[in-house]
This record gives structure tokens, sequence and C-alpha cells, in this order.
């Protein structure tokens, strides 16, 4: 007996085959070689943003391949897995296994963060953001005579110095306030290494007043537009390029500096003396903190790549500014943590000796920033103690060793509920230092600091404390004179 199949049977048949296969298939009864193979995939943990960040990936894989074990946020499952997708709000132990291998493709521990108390004055929208205008020159406003450029930087472990810190600064200073009027325009390039490698230093030059003799600092607006002989610096927030070379600033080594500045948030206001419109102030300074940094140094005929983090400041003032300040105290702080640290203060009395202890200093300013810049804790209550100090002339002495005791001010109510504190010590390890005037009356030392301390605090949490340590940059004047300053 022979079966007779008809052609709609068989074409029903196949069709079950078919779909019998696909079936057996989705549920894994027949692997599939390719999805049995473990996946390389690279990830980069970025610990200060919380993230993981796809370095690379071998082959095609969706999200959904992937099991994430611990508390994060990771993209879409139906999508697949391509270089620079990030799993982010990551906390605690993340696992990443690859499940149709059960493969573990990494193990990341994430820090629980300490939430440091925010001043909430400083994040007030006036305290905050500046215009191009803001950024260009000011000496041309009636009664403007003083402007500075100034940029730092702490090169990081990925860089080729690391530990190194670099100073930048391009200044207008006042007609003699260099007790000297044909030479007031000054440029700062500072290279210090963490073994006491030094390079570069300061050097002032003359400014015209007409059109045969123009200023060797030319300036210009909007934005920053800077030129000092071969050194110039250029651009508008965010972003800016540093360049500084000058074969009279160091007259041993030939170096030469380039360096691309990015502000992830706002510039701060310091100082002015408007409560609005701050840029419009006679006298004002404001800064970015946390800039990501990156570029290359060239010393001696020699290239290093270099990246780390920065801080940009512009400052101006008017000539009743520089009949006061006898002196000042600048620094910025790279900590281990990722938090920055700036600190200022101003003197108003000759600085015969640098050895002081002062409880009240209205002129102080001290922030912390755990993030960059986008978050702040200004403390208003700041008291100093210059532990340690050396002579560099008769009547003046740089300070090596400051102790500093910070907490909120009066006015900061909300901040005191905290009972917030911090110290700090600030070690000067290297300088580069000059002398103006014919006794020597005032000078200037640039250079690197350590700093080390702590900050606690009492929250809901408890009572907390966080280890403060770090290195940075420091800028220090001493005047001696009475009626005039070197500002």
């Amino acid at each position: 007996m022979s079966i007779k199949i008809k052609k709609i049977d068989a074409i029903i048949v196949i069709a079950l085959i078919i779909i019998a296969g696909i079936i057996i298939y989705k549920v894994d009864y027949i692997p599939d070689e390719k999805k049995r193979e473990t996946p390389i995939i690279e990830f980069f943990q970025d610990v200060e943003s919380n993230k993981l960040i796809v370095k690379s990936v071998s082959k095609v894989v969706l999200w959904e391949d992937l099991d994430i074990m611990g508390r994060c946020k990771a993209p879409d499952p139906s999508e697949y897995v391509v270089t620079n997708d990030e799993i982010v709000d990551c906390e605690g132990i993340i696992t990443i296994t690859y499940i149709p291998t059960n493969k573990v493709l990494g193990t990341w521990t994430f820090e629980k963060k300490m939430q440091l108390p925010i001043s909430l004055p400083s994040e007030a929208w006036f305290n905050r953001g500046v215009s191009p205008q803001d950024e260009g020159e000011h000496i041309s406003k009636i009664g403007v005579n003083r402007e500075w450029w100034y940029y730092t930087v702490v090169f990081d472990e990925d860089s080729n110095l690391a530990g190194w810190t670099a100073t930048i600064s391009f200044n207008h200073m006042a007609m003699g306030g260099l007790l000297g009027f044909l030479k007031p325009d000054l440029l700062v390039v500072t290279l210090h290494g963490p073994n006491g490698e030094e390079y570069g230093g300061m050097i002032n030059k003359v400014r015209g007043g007409g059109i045969i003799w123009q200023p060797t600092l030319q300036m210009a607006k909007p934005g920053v537009d800077l030129k000092y002989e071969n050194s110039w610096a250029e651009g508008e927030a965010p972003n800016w390029h540093v360049h500084a070379e000058d074969s009279d600033i160091d007259k041993n080594h030939e170096i030469a500096i380039d360096l691309d500045y990015f502000a992830p948030n706002s510039a701060i206001w310091i100082h002015s003396n408007r409560l609005f419109m701050k840029g419009k102030g006679k006298m004002a300074t404001y800064m970015f903190t946390g800039c990501k940094v990156t570029g290359t140094v060239k010393i001696d005929g020699e290239n290093y790549d270099v990246t780390g983090t920065g801080h940009h400041e512009h400052s101006w003032s008017d000539g009743i500014f520089k009949l006061f300040v006898k002196g000042w105290d600048w620094c910025h702080f790279t900590l281990d943590n990722g938090w920055n640290i700036y600190y200022s203060n101003y003197y108003l009395t000759p600085q015969f000796s640098s050895t002081k202890t002062y409880t009240f200093n209205p002129t102080a300013t001290l922030i912390i920033t755990t993030d960059k810049g986008e978050t702040l804790t200004q403390l208003n209550d700041v008291e100093i103690n210059i532990e340690k100090s050396d002579k560099i002339s008769l009547f003046l002495n740089k300070p090596l060793k400051i102790a500093i005791n910070a907490k909120p001010g009066i006015t900061q109510a909300i901040l005191r509920t905290y009972y917030l504190k911090l110290n700090l010590d600030i070690q000067v390890d290297d300088t580069c230092d000059k002398k103006f005037g014919s006794i020597r009356s005032s000078g200037m030392s640039i250079g690197q600091c350590t700093v080390n301390g702590k900050v606690t605090w009492s929250d809901s949490g408890g009572n907390q404390e966080v280890d403060l340590n770090g290195i940075g940059s420091i800028w220090t004047m001493r005047s001696s004179i009475i009626i005039q300053s070197s500002t």
C-alpha cells in the first residue's frame, strides 16, 4: 500500500518542522555556539561620578543578557551594549554576570560618599555664573588699575608628571605696584614636582602708554584674550587654552606649557562691591574650581602628556584696594578623595613678621566642594595661625606652615545647626620667590604645598568625620611698607 502525500500536506509538514526548530532554539535546547561564548566587556569605574562606563565590547550583546546585581541604574534591556554606555547611580558592590554562560564579568565596589552640608547662600543664583564680558579686561573702567587671570593645576596619577603642580598667571599690576613704575606687567609660570623639582619663576616687564610703546601684557574682551610676548590665554567659560613660555623666566631651562581647561560647573563669585551684576563692580573676584585639565608640558626638549584637576581665577580692583592690602595667601587644593578646597585671605597691616595668630579675619574665604563646584560649602568664621616662617629679607618673612580652623559664621544659621568644623594644616613645600623694591620691602612666593586635616559635622546619620589629604598651589605676598602695597 502506497501512501500518497499531497502537496499541501508536504508544505504543512515543512512548516511544522521549521516552527519546532524555532521553539527548540528559543528555549536553548539547541545551543547557539556564538551566544555561549562569554564576551569580553571592559568597564571603566568612575568613582567620583558613581558610574561604570563601557570601554569596549568584543561581540554583539544585549543588556538583557547581563545580570547586574547591586544598587544601580542600567540602560534599556532591549538595547545593545556599546562603547560609552553607562551604568549610573552605583552604590555598594556591583557584580555583572553574562547570563548565557553564567560567567562573572567583574565586581566593583563604590563606597558611599559623605554628603557634606551645603552652604545655602553660596548656592544663590547671584553668586554663580559669569558672562563673556566679565571674563574680559576691566582696566578700561575709570578707577580700575589692577587685574589678574590665574590658572593652577595638580597633575594626576595618569600623567607623566604625576604629583606635580603648575601655576600660570597674567597680571596687570597697578602702576608702582611693584615699587617700580616702568615694569608693572607680571607673568608667572611655575612648575613644581613632588621631589623638589622646580622650573620657571616670575618676570615683570615694561608697560607703555602710547602707540610706540605698547604694554607687554595685552588684554581684550569679550572672553579671556591675553598675550604676554610668547605666552597667551584665550577662551570663554567653560573652555580655555593656556600657552606659557618665556626664555627670561627660567634662564637655566627651556619650558613650554599647553593646557586645555574645562570647567564642569559655574563660577563662584568670591568678592564684589556689588550685590547684583557683580561683574560690573570696581573690585571683584570669581573662580572656577574642579576644572578638567589636559595638555602637554615640555621641559628641556622632552614632552610630557598631562591630565589633572585645575582652578581658574579672575580678579580686578581699584586703587583704593591697593593702598590697604599688605599681603595675601591664596591656596587651591585637590584632595585624594576628589574634593577641592579654595582658601584666600588678605592682610591689612604691614607684614613685618609672618608668624602671627589671627582670630578675626573678615577678608578670609574658605570654600569646600565635593563635586567639582556643583555644590559648595563656605565657612565664614576662619581662624589663621601661621606656625612657621622663613626670612627672605631683612623685613620680610614668607609662611612655611599655616594652621586653619574654620566653622560657619554667625550669619550662617542653617549651616551652624550641623556643628561643622574644619581643621587644616598647610605645609609649604617648594616655592619660586621674588622680591621687589630697593630695600626688598615686598615679596611673592608661588609654588606647591601639601595639606592634611579633617572636617567633622553632625547630621541625621550621626557624627561624621572625613580625613582631608592632598596637594595644591599656594601664592603668598608680604609687604612691610606702610603707605603703599605691592598689589
